[in-house]
């Protein structure tokens, strides 16, 4: 999988995100994104092929695992780094849309088209909002498929056409449930940075509106 897409959606957004926001930047690309590129794709790589009962019997061991394993851990995070980045992209499509409105008028219009006020201040936190709500689904939904954020050594399976309860390994358990602790801090974090940087621009805005009236009554 090529991974340039989300890497250039994630410098873009860069430009117009808060100190906070571009915090929330580096953990996705240095401690999410390149760890699941250099070492967490490659310990799932095989873990159908390693995934061992105790019985041979044809079909087994594949709907044990499918029991077991209903979406594999890293195809989820996969697609959890993909969620989590989409909603940037409202940011980067409306200050285009700024860019563009000015070309066709003409003339200047804002201050400056990345500047997170007015119309992109509520698609900024609208975005904010989306990330963050994401990130809970999908810490939810691993706990769910998984029974919690854990990976057994041995799981037992009597779903047909085992014909009895069979033994069944699952390979390099602790490697795997180190990551999978790395996946659920991060994820953890980036929430608290989202919910820091929606705290912080609400409160900045509240204040701006505050100063805006004040000065409006003394005049």
């Amino acid at each position: 999988m090529s991974w340039v897409f989300l890497r250039d959606l994630l410098s873009g957004v860069n430009k117009y995100s808060t100190g906070i926001g571009r915090i929330w930047v580096a953990v996705v690309f240095m401690f999410r994104l390149l760890v699941y590129v250099a070492a967490a794709e490659n310990i799932w790589k095989h873990e159908h092929d390693e995934f061992e009962c105790n019985i041979k019997q044809p079909g087994c061991e594949n709907v044990c695992f499918d029991h077991f394993f209903p979406v594999s851990h890293i195809r989820l995070w996969a697609l959890q780094l993909i969620m989590v980045s989409t909603p940037s992209l409202l940011v980067v499509f409306h200050v285009a849309y700024r860019e563009n409105r000015e070309k066709h008028h003409n003339k200047k219009l804002y201050k400056n088209p990345g500047k997170v006020d007015g119309g992109l201040l509520c698609t900024y936190l609208i975005s904010l909002i989306l990330k963050t709500g994401l990130e809970l689904v999908f810490l939810v939904l691993f706990y769910k498929l998984y029974n919690g954020f854990k990976i057994p050594r041995l799981v037992k399976c009597d779903i047909k056409p085992c014909p009895n309860t069979v033994d069944c390994y699952i390979s390099k358990p602790t490697e795997k449930m180190i990551f999978l602790y790395f996946l659920v801090a991060t994820s953890c974090l980036c929430i608290v940075l989202n919910l820091s940087e929606l705290s912080y621009l609400i409160f900045k805005y509240s204040i701006k509106c505050y100063l805006k009236r004040h000065v409006k009554k003394q005049q």
